[in-house]
């Protein structure tokens, strides 16, 4: 199924907040695996579109033909979680973190962190989804051909089905599917640019969201058989979830293409470096002075102790600032406000995303000071450089 990839360490990342209208059912090698509010609509939908099945099998059952139909929908369900599970595990051997592993109304979702660091881990973790749903419509096949006739036997035969038309129909090559980012990592791999894969894989996924749309109009010439509102319904949501999923994508891999020329080098602040105890007055006068546009914060042997906010000393009264040391409007130097000078393009992003602060220091590789790093020029830079 299609999930968002968008790099932690190995294994499991830490729990993010969960989504109103979802609710965590367990987990899977330490991943949280959780239901959306959705899914008990399509599980109902499921149970009411199977009971007719169910009675003509097993005639007299009344109400509990439709409680066998919802527990189809959880055992196909189960199946589709088998297919995200694959993903997550994979994505973990490979040394990515996986954040959940969702259930809702079109199939499945596995939240991984960061994009793909290669072609091939990319085309492993996305291909192994469908794969896993046709070996569970093989085997559910092959135990469908020795079961008596019953009503076990119906189930097992529509599970076989199901899981076969997930598997390839997954395989499609377009973006959001998992065959879309088969395509993407082998025009990756190809011509070395992620993000022409990307947009190729997106005209793949707009592509298969018009023919989806066109269905419709060929159905009844081709199979003889009117579309009926629900298969107008379907046609839409499905044609619609392509085509957004689709442009989502190659919208996202245009702006990182853009991603290197932001460089934190040139983006740096001049800093000025004083001791913590030095009166706030003093420090901005001496900044001034010159033409420093930051304020860091040292002790005796020269080591950062903070990053003097901006916005605090703004909205520090002007007749306080001569009776207050300049560390009092300084943030302490915490994990992830420092960063290397050198640092550039996604990874820039990515490190100011997992560590969100107004500045960071920015530093030299034998640790020595080259300036502050401002996260409003930084985004006054993106905004530029997405506009080009």
């Amino acid at each position: 199924m299609p999930e968002p990839t968008d790099h932690a360490p190995a294994g499991r990342s830490p729990r993010a907040p969960r989504q109103p209208g979802t609710l965590r059912i367990g987990s899977i090698v330490g991943i949280d695996v959780l239901v959306t509010s959705s899914w008990f609509i399509v599980a109902l939908l499921i149970s009411l579109t199977f009971a007719p099945r169910i009675e003509q099998e097993v005639p007299g059952l009344g109400f509990w033909k439709y409680v066998a139909g919802f527990v189809f929908a959880v055992v196909l369900y189960l199946s589709v979680l088998l297919h995200e599970a694959s993903h997550a595990v994979v994505a973990q051997r490979l040394g990515y973190g996986v954040t959940s592993i969702t259930l809702h109304f079109l199939g499945g979702m596995t939240e991984i962190d960061g994009a793909s660091r290669k072609p091939r881990h990319e085309f492993w973790i996305a291909v192994v989804g469908p794969l896993t749903s046709v070996a569970v419509g093989v085997a559910a096949g092959g135990l469908w051909l020795v079961l008596p006739d019953g009503l076990v036997r119906v189930a097992v035969g529509a599970l076989a089905g199901a899981n076969l038309v997930i598997g390839v129909l997954n395989l499609v090559p377009g973006l959001p599917l998992d065959g879309g980012r088969v395509l993407k990592s082998l025009v990756w791999g190809a011509s070395g640019d992620q993000h022409r894969g990307t947009i190729v894989a997106g005209w793949g996924g707009r592509l298969t969201a018009l023919a989806l749309l066109a269905w419709p109009l060929v159905q009844e010439p081709l199979l003889g058989t009117k579309p009926t509102v629900v298969d107008l319904v379907l046609v839409f949501i499905l044609g619609l979830f392509l085509w957004t999923g689709a442009t989502a994508a190659m919208a996202h891999a245009r702006i990182r293409q853009r991603l290197p020329a932001l460089v934190a080098r040139p983006l740096a602040r001049r800093t000025l470096t004083v001791p913590a105890d030095l009166p706030l007055a003093e420090a901005v006068r001496r900044a001034q002075d010159a033409h420093a546009g930051s304020i860091v914060t040292v002790a005796g042997d020269g080591t950062p102790l903070g990053i003097v906010s901006e916005a605090a000393v703004t909205a520090m009264p002007p007749e306080r600032r001569p009776w207050v040391p300049v560390s009092t409007v300084a943030r302490a130097m915490e994990e992830g406000l420092t960063l290397p000078a050198t640092m550039a393009g996604e990874e820039l992003i990515l490190a100011i995303s997992r560590r969100p602060a107004d500045e960071y220091l920015l530093v030299e590789a034998d640790g020595r000071i080259y300036g502050v790093l401002s996260t409003a020029d930084v985004d006054r830079a993106f905004r530029e450089n997405a506009a080009r």
